[in-house]
């Protein structure tokens, strides 16, 4: 899959919504390089469909001539038996076609729906900010799925019955070519007819996977949120919302339908044009006498026939817009940039001393994270940012919400770059390190915990997936986790449900702070991570943080200040600004604004 990704790409300098539909579809048609023996056989197959066909009907003209009117008795001893062999070999020919051209169509499929799954998650945090979740979705599953109409049953109709037409065509020139003479001069009419269509169908191709992003996001905020909604009554203005984004989905189609339901009509009256001045044309002096009644016949049944695969194809060119307008979708995520790493230093552990030396963030070039702490573009959200921790020190980040500390968190894994200044691991740069080494070095607990809809145990052991069982379990003692485990039906196999929703939240916490402990990593960041626990559970969560930040560097995100008493350092944030620092007893001291956040905690 890899390979034909990498041969799959346009040029740099032409984007997928310029593109022509060529382009895009021999882009598309790169990724069947690695399965080109089954398109091969699949074509095969067409081929000597539509030759049967075609070679069928060339017996027409004998059997009116020679075989009806008693010439050649031999010719109806075999009809038959031609008759049976025809229809084998094309049964034949049919399915190979088909079986192969679904074969290689859900290859293609399935290795463009991974390379968009791994790439989308490989674009770096500032993209999610920006993208909606169910577009995303949508993309992944609505989109690859038109793109395998396009390429399966597409391109069987159109290379199927273009063969076809063609066979017609030239049985039609051999048995007279003045008569099929007329019928090619509805070809200009016909090409521009299905040129106007075609660009109809792709921009109306574009709106409708527009449509069903928004269905999707819609319905996915909404079930997400379903409690939310239930308790501040919001029912109807979802159903509303809901009904209104349907609605535009379903006028969009109605959109596709009117178009591909006009044009059929349109070109088959064109065509019976044409036919109808071949029947004029027959009764000319000239043309009576030098066209045979088996001739006539034939050339009059090859033109009917060719008003079925002439529909055929105008209404599978609807279905390959949708396919081409899909792949404009998916590529253009494709050819996104990855997150960037340009780190070349490997990292297998830190001794855990960590600097900001004067660093400065904004938003301006990362655009804007999903949460509370969002800086205004023309502002800094971190201005001059400086600290220094030792190996196995505890820094806790105060202040009020929207100051600036998960925004430094967030640096620290870098999901966003310092716009100035440098963050240091053992006196280097983190931008030197490779991303995969530098993450592996943090263990990160946050209030919002994400949980996977898997058991316990692999919750548990997410971070360190070949951890043994024995760790598993001494990581949720630690954690506490066994208390409410043991009482489960499986215990640390039980499932615990789509994002621990069998869990209470402070449970769900406490599985959060196990999969911290058992990653054993040099550097542990708590983004209120006891937030979700009572009172008797907090105690005990504390007692094992506290345990767990003896031999690691700890940044400790918290609006409790009971929480941090103990830290070696706090920093007070306001506006993305340092105001104080120090340690708990000389910042009560100042009576500054540490002292006046604690006075008015604890009153």
């Amino acid at each position: 899959m890899a390979s034909s990704a990498k041969t799959s790409a346009l040029p740099s300098t032409i984007a997928p919504s310029t593109a022509t539909t060529w382009q895009n579809f021999k882009r598309l048609v790169s990724y069947a390089k690695p399965y080109k023996s089954g398109f091969v056989a699949a074509i095969i197959g067409m081929l000597a469909y539509a030759s049967i066909d075609v070679y069928f009907l060339s017996k027409l003209q004998p059997l009116v001539d020679e075989g009806l009117a008693g010439a050649n008795a031999d010719f109806m001893k075999w009809a038959p038996l031609f008759i049976v062999c025809a229809f084998i070999i094309r049964g034949i020919a049919h399915f190979i076609a088909n079986y192969c051209l679904a074969w290689v169509g859900n290859h293609v499929v399935a290795d463009l729906r991974q390379n968009l799954f791994e790439h989308i998650m490989s674009m770096p945090v500032a993209f999610h900010d920006q993208q909606s979740t169910g577009a995303l979705i949508s993309k992944i599953t609505f989109d690859t799925e038109q793109v395998l109409n396009s390429v399966s049953k597409s391109i069987l109709v159109m290379v199927q019955q273009s063969a076809f037409v063609l066979g017609l065509l030239g049985l039609m020139f051999y048995m007279s070519w003045q008569l099929s003479l007329i019928f090619l001069l509805i070809t200009p009419a016909i090409a521009v007819i299905v040129s106007v269509v075609s660009k109809r169908f792709r921009k109306v191709s574009k709106n409708i996977q527009g449509a069903m992003g928004e269905v999707t996001t819609v319905a996915e905020q909404t079930f997400n949120g379903h409690k939310v909604v239930l308790t501040f009554g919001g029912q109807q203005r979802e159903f509303a919302r809901f009904a209104k984004i349907n609605k535009h989905n379903r006028q969009q189609r109605m959109k596709m339908q009117a178009t591909k339901s006009a044009s059929v009509p349109i070109i088959q009256v064109i065509a019976s044009f044409a036919l109808a001045f071949v029947f004029y044309a027959i009764t000319s002096d000239s043309l009576s006498d030098t066209i045979s009644p088996g001739t006539f016949v034939s050339v009059i049944t090859y033109m009917t026939m060719l008003l079925r695969p002439l529909k055929m194809l105008t209404n599978v060119n609807s279905e390959f817009q949708q396919g081409m307008a899909a792949c404009v979708s998916i590529f253009s995520i494709l050819d996104q940039e990855k997150e960037k790493d340009h780190g070349e230093k490997t990292l297998i552990r830190a001794s855990g001393s960590l600097s900001f030396s004067h660093v400065d963030f904004s938003y301006d070039n990362n655009h804007s994270i999903s949460g509370g702490e969002k800086g205004q573009q023309s502002k800094l959200a971190l201005s001059d940012l400086t600290f220094d921790l030792a190996p196995g020190e505890t820094l806790a980040l105060v202040g009020r919400s929207g100051s600036g500390k998960s925004t430094a968190s967030a640096l620290l894994l870098r999901f966003y770059d310092a716009t100035s200044g440098e963050i240091l691991i053992d006196n280097t740069n983190i931008e030197q390190f490779k991303l995969k080494d530098l993450r592996k070095q943090f263990s990160y607990v946050s209030q919002q915990v994400v949980l996977f809809n898997d058991t316990l145990a692999n919750n548990i052991a997410y971070g360190k997936p070949e951890a043994s069982t024995a760790e598993i379990i001494a990581a949720a003692k630690s954690a506490h986790v066994m208390e409410f485990a043991d009482h489960m039906a499986h215990g640390l196999d039980t499932n615990i449900g789509e994002n621990g929703a069998l869990l209470s939240g402070g449970q769900r916490q406490r599985v959060a702070i196990a999969r911290a402990l058992l990653c054993d990593a040099p550097f542990l960041i708590l983004d209120e991570a006891t937030s979700a626990l009572d009172t008797e559970s907090e105690r005990h969560i504390q007692d094992a943080l506290q345990a767990l930040q003896k031999n690691r560097t700890s940044i400790v995100i918290a609006h409790r200040l009971s929480t941090i008493e103990n830290a070696d350092k706090i920093i007070v944030m306001e506006q993305g600004k340092i105001v104080e620092q120090g340690n708990h007893q000389s910042l009560i001291a100042k009576k500054g604004a540490y002292a006046k956040l604690h006075s008015f905690q604890f009153e």
